[in-house]
């Protein structure tokens, strides 16, 4: 882990060389620190139609905290704890959530030292990570993290600059790693999700990546990130590309946005290359903004015809076409078009603050060829209505509910169902 040691380094020699700090001693750096929170009661119900065990369900409870120091000398700590409990879930809800939600138990998620000098932050240690390529989803009850390194610049105008180094990662559930404590609360282990298709877990040497935002011309931002996973699977390197510009254009009343991107992966041995993971993908989404309330989105997406394209490392990377629940592996798969239109309304322009609802319908074809041996094609419809309770700030709740009809031409056919309630209290 060289580049953690000379980061470390580096941060000591500019902290001793720094004379701008917030607090005057290491006593009052943690008296002086914040503290935040969150209460989650979750609940998750999915039935797969013609499934040996065709529905299950799950009711999870979680507790996150947070602590972050005052700087000393630009140097500040943080820690985040996660815990959880499913008290009563049942035998079939361990089997359909065994990589989702079946975990108990507690996690130090984040515990790093940061320093800040002018315009650069860096961190060392467990921390979440948010980028297009390397990204820990929050969609499960336990939010995924990494440990590492990650150093965010911002001294030239309009731009910033990541730079990045992980070497383990915490995932939702203790499957796959711990096959002998199943519903054990995650840990951090040198192996990663790689959403490729389907997310699959696959064992690392570490993972580097650099990335740039533009923001010089208005109402443009530029973005372009590179990740390389060493030795994975212990058969070699992975490189993951991702390039994207968005463009909001203000009119009268409301905003047009216009979106396009890029992402592809590639292997360099041929263990690798024998699970078509050499994919390309592009996409774009047109959208209205800001209309009395309304919104609304179209987007497509399309692969290539012979591999399955990574979108990055974790199960936070998304595509434009990712449905509500469902989400964006399914569009990763080779030789893949993809559709979703979204509608939102915000309430609050009715006077009904925080309430707010959206609406999906996507459609994914699949080509038949390759180890596919039918087109298939899925429908899917979702809807959502969330509420942030004015009375009493911090608290939310949502409901989500979207049904998917897979088609595999002269196969089979089936839907899938899937519920979910999201009661959350920041504080």
């Amino acid at each position: 882990m060289k580049l953690a040691k000379l980061s470390l380094a580096a941060m000591v020699v500019a902290g001793l060389a720094s004379s701008s700090f917030a607090a005057d001693t290491l006593a009052d750096a943690f008296k002086n620190g914040k503290v935040k929170g969150q209460l989650k009661a979750w609940y998750y119900d999915k039935t797969v139609e013609n499934a040996a065990d065709e529905n299950a369900n799950v009711l999870a409870l979680g507790l996150e905290l947070n602590y972050v120091t005052d700087s000393l000398y630009g140097f500040y700590a943080g820690a985040t704890f996660q815990g959880a409990s499913q008290p009563w879930i049942e035998d079939d809800a361990k089997t359909r959530f065994d990589k989702e939600m079946h975990t108990s138990g507690a996690v130090l998620s984040e515990a790093y030292l940061g320093y800040k000098i002018g315009k650069t932050n860096a961190k060392i240690g467990r921390q979440y990570i948010s980028t297009p390529l390397v990204n820990g989803s929050g969609g499960r009850i336990f939010k995924e993290s990494f440990e590492g390194v990650t150093v965010v610049n911002t001294d030239i105008p309009q731009t910033t600059l990541i730079a990045g180094y992980v070497n383990k990662f915490q995932g939702r559930t203790s499957a796959v790693d711990d096959k002998n404590d199943l519903g054990d609360a995650p840990d951090f282990h040198k192996s990663v999700v790689i959403g490729a298709g389907s997310s699959q877990y696959a064992s690392f040497d570490g993972a580097y990546t650099a990335a740039v935002i533009n923001k010089s011309i208005t109402g443009l931002t530029l973005t372009g990130q590179y990740a390389v996973l060493n030795d994975v699977k212990d058969a070699g390197d992975v490189d993951v590309y991702y390039t994207e510009a968005n463009y909001v254009l203000p009119v009268a009343g409301f905003k047009l946005g216009f979106d396009v991107n890029y992402r592809g992966s590639r292997t360099d041995s041929s263990t690798l290359d024998a699970l078509d993971l050499e994919g390309d993908m592009v996409a774009g989404r047109i959208s209205i903004k800001e209309l009395a309330g309304f919104g609304a989105s179209f987007a497509a997406s399309t692969t290539d015809s012979n591999d399955n394209v990574i979108l990055g490392v974790g199960n936070g990377p998304s595509s434009y076409t990712g449905t509500l629940i469902r989400a964006s592996t399914q569009t990763a798969t080779f030789n893949t078009d993809a559709y979703l239109f979204t509608a939102t309304y915000d309430f609050s322009k009715l006077g009904a603050t925080g309430l707010g609802i959206l609406a999906q319908y996507s459609q994914i074809e699949r080509d038949k060829g390759g180890s596919r041996p039918a087109d298939t094609e899925l429908t899917s419809y979702a809807a959502a209505v969330t509420y942030d309770v004015p009375a009493l700030k911090g608290l939310s709740f949502a409901l989500q509910y979207e049904t998917q009809e897979t088609d595999t031409d002269g196969v089979s056919k089936y839907d899938t169902d899937e519920l979910r309630f999201l009661a959350n209290y920041k504080f």
